[in-house]
């Protein structure tokens, strides 16, 4: 086939690429020789970025490994780089596989740090292991190539409950040892142990919470409060923490010259099944323990022909999923923590929000964010690019939704527009204000309660008013 004859078999496809997403892929690998293979990619690939990403962050597998099929014919090296990488960590090994495949094929051996589990080739090529090259973005991944646990102090050692067998497990979360297969059903639906729904998210677009059903939850909470909270976490990490908040996370930024903003992609989804079991293992528990614990805290979907997603994910809106999420990211933590201080600069984590603050900027801000890309990339993790914020002393400097240019204190704007909505409250009523909020009232006290967190006198004073006006 000539390329006319492929453009003219390609150009009824298009008008629906959805439908036709396979019949597309399989004409593009068949005729990657034509010399003018380009003219197609492009024809092709500019109506199809869309449908791509969404395919790559859909939580069906089979709809990812097609996406990251497609992006070797479609983009560029650098783009092409900036898709796979972020699929070689996959959690289903066939996508993590294919990207790995792709990756090798297409020779990209400029974007990742250098794998510190096999010594540097004596020749230096894509495919050599070791060194400057992809095999850096698996680090961590393989059980066989782990570095051995770092042995700690008996003081720095946390006091864990024994938990030998399942029937443990059971007793700790207070539950009978029968129940427990019940609690790890997949999926939302009847019998399940979640319910799925959506909210909207403030920068648009909807996200999905899996809530645990009531049984469930106490035994979330019971595993939260029993176990993980004691485990140590980085001391950079200042969210969902005891004893602190978003004011304590803003205010190590407070009065620097620059404060950097990243933001982590799909954060509670990147931590997977085995990731959770490997987090209980490294604290001494068997086999059969980590894997039930694991299962209490995971979720997987089941898709709409009753296929079941493994493996299972942290689910947004367990108790237990901030708690694991931190202490998975220790590593994470300790890594982003040396390199900003190495930088002369401050690191904090609240949950996936990442901060970095500077008295004096690095000479090569741009080399220092490539860094933290690539760290991120390591350990399983994705940088949301678009949300990167580099903030300096002449504009508004924002942490948390906080500003630190010389104080911790709730933007102008934010009390303003509070301090409003309560006069037209006592002038016109407090429903007048609601705008479509489905519980006002508790809006107000959870505002005035935030407030009074940053702003003491202000926020007591307000949450007087607040109490005034509900008649409370």
């Amino acid at each position: 086939m000539d390329l006319v004859s492929l453009l003219l078999e390609l150009k009824p496809l298009m008008e629906d690429p959805e439908a036709n997403f396979q019949r597309i892929t399989e004409l593009l690998e068949r005729h990657q020789g034509l010399a003018e293979y380009e003219v197609a990619r492009f024809y092709v690939s500019r109506h199809w970025s869309e449908t791509v990403s969404r395919r790559l962050g859909s939580v069906d597998p089979r709809e990812r490994l097609e996406a990251v099929r497609l992006i070797p014919l479609l983009f560029p090296r650098v783009s092409a780089a900036g898709q796979l990488r972020r699929r070689v960590k996959d959690p289903d090994s066939r996508v993590g596989s294919c990207a790995r495949a792709a990756v090798k094929k297409m020779g990209l051996a400029d974007v990742s740090l250098p794998d510190s589990r096999i010594a540097p080739p004596r020749r230096p090529s894509p495919r050599a292991q070791g060194g400057w090259n992809p095999t850096g973005w698996n680090f961590g991944l393989f059980p066989g190539l782990r570095a051995t646990p770092v042995k700690r102090k008996p003081a720095d050692t946390p006091v864990l409950p024994e938990l030998r067998t399942r029937e443990d497990v059971a007793k700790l979360v207070g539950v009978e040892p029968s129940e427990l297969e019940a609690l790890m059903r997949p999926g939302s639906g009847p019998g399940a142990g979640y319910v799925e729904f959506e909210t909207p998210k403030r920068s648009g677009g909807v996200r999905r919470i899996c809530a645990p059903r009531a049984r469930l939850k106490a035994a979330q909470r019971a595993l939260l409060e029993g176990l993980l909270a004691r485990m140590p976490t980085h001391e950079a990490v200042h969210g969902f923490v005891s004893g602190r908040s978003p004011v304590t996370n803003a205010r190590a930024h407070v009065g620097n010259q620059v404060v950097v903003r990243v933001d982590v992609e799909d954060f509670f989804p990147s931590v997977h099944y085995r990731r959770v079991k490997g987090l209980f293992e490294s604290h001494g528990y068997n086999e059969e323990v980590a894997s039930t614990l694991a299962g209490l805290t995971t979720w997987r979907p089941r898709l709409p022909d009753g296929t079941v997603v493994w493996p299972g994910v942290l689910p947004q809106g367990a108790p237990t999923s901030p708690a694991i999420a931190n202490l998975v990211c220790r590593r994470l933590d300790a890594r982003l923590h040396a390199l900003a201080k190495k930088a002369g600069g401050q690191y904090t984590r609240y949950a996936d929000d990442l901060s970095f603050s500077f008295a004096k900027p690095p000479e090569r801000m741009g080399r220092f964010l490539w860094w933290v890309n690539a760290i991120l990339q390591q350990e399983g993790f994705a940088e949301n690019s678009a949300k990167r914020r580099v903030m300096r002393q002449g504009g508004r400097q924002r942490v948390t939704g906080l500003t630190v240019n010389q104080q911790v204190a709730i933007p102008r704007d934010d009390r303003r527009r509070f301090k409003a909505i309560l006069a037209n409250c006592r002038k016109h009523g407090v429903e007048s204000q609601a705008r479509g909020r489905a519980d006002f009232p508790a809006w107000l006290e959870g505002y005035a309660a935030y407030v009074r967190m940053v702003h003491p006198e202000l926020g007591e004073r307000w949450q007087r008013e607040v109490k005034e006006l509900l008649g409370r």
